[in-house]
């Protein structure tokens, strides 16, 4: 009963992340190519922003804690209810680093953690592509399932679409931090589209992963 839950959180995830996405990206896009609107209206929007971006990041872990979970209690992973008890608890605490990151986020402390955030990532990327490779060439330890192996690594791609967005957010605001504080130029109005449209590359092509990786769990083709 307890797996056939997850299980149903897992999938509601998928469609929570999904809309929050819709809802960032719009905003976002309206932002950047507002130029004529008084840049504090702009950068109340902006705030908005990254208040529903909290959504998405929130849904990654959620995906991370909820998968561990149920491929321990499905006995794909060993540890069985203790690796998924340790699951949750990450979870928990990563979405609480999430949060206080968020909320410190124009502190040097708030800095300090969204670095350790990142980090998270970091390990998690080469983590979930090597569980991944070592299952698919069978090297004798026990195996998950080809399917899962390869939903493994695809997911490895959605860790790096996220931390690619980072990256291109982290270059966006210095740009517009110069717009608060220097003024809108035609070019800095032009690099704020460019990253925009960086940004947004970026998150298509993590859907992709997201949707393959979906794609994987429903036909299980290998």
């Amino acid at each position: 009963m307890l797996v056939h839950f997850i299980f149903a959180a897992h999938i509601a995830v998928l469609g929570y992340w999904l809309g929050a996405e819709f809802v960032i990206n719009s905003e976002y896009r309206y932002v950047c190519r507002s130029p004529a609107m008084p840049f504090h209206e702009r950068q109340r929007l902006m705030e908005h922003v990254m208040d529903v971006d909290q959504h998405v990041r929130y849904a990654l872990v959620l995906q991370a804690g909820l998968g561990t979970i149920m491929c321990a209690l499905l006995g794909y992973l060993p540890g069985g209810t203790t690796l998924a008890w340790i699951a949750a608890l990450a979870a928990v605490a990563w979405l609480a680093l999430v949060e206080i990151t968020h909320r410190l986020r124009h502190s040097r402390f708030g800095n300090g953690l969204a670095r350790v955030d990142r980090l998270i990532r970091y390990v998690l990327l080469p983590l979930a592509i090597a569980a991944g490779v070592v299952a698919l060439v069978d090297v004798g330890l026990p195996a998950l399932p080809d399917w899962l192996a390869l939903k493994f690594i695809l997911f490895a791609g959605v860790i790096a679409g996220g931390i690619g967005i980072r990256l291109a957010l982290i270059r966006f605001f210095q740009v517009w931090n110069e717009i608060a504080t220097q003024g809108s130029t035609d070019e800095r109005e032009k690099s704020v589209r460019r990253l925009y449209a960086a940004a947004t590359s970026v998150l298509l092509g993590m859907w992709v992963f997201i949707l393959a990786a979906a794609a994987v769990s429903v036909f299980k083709p290998l």
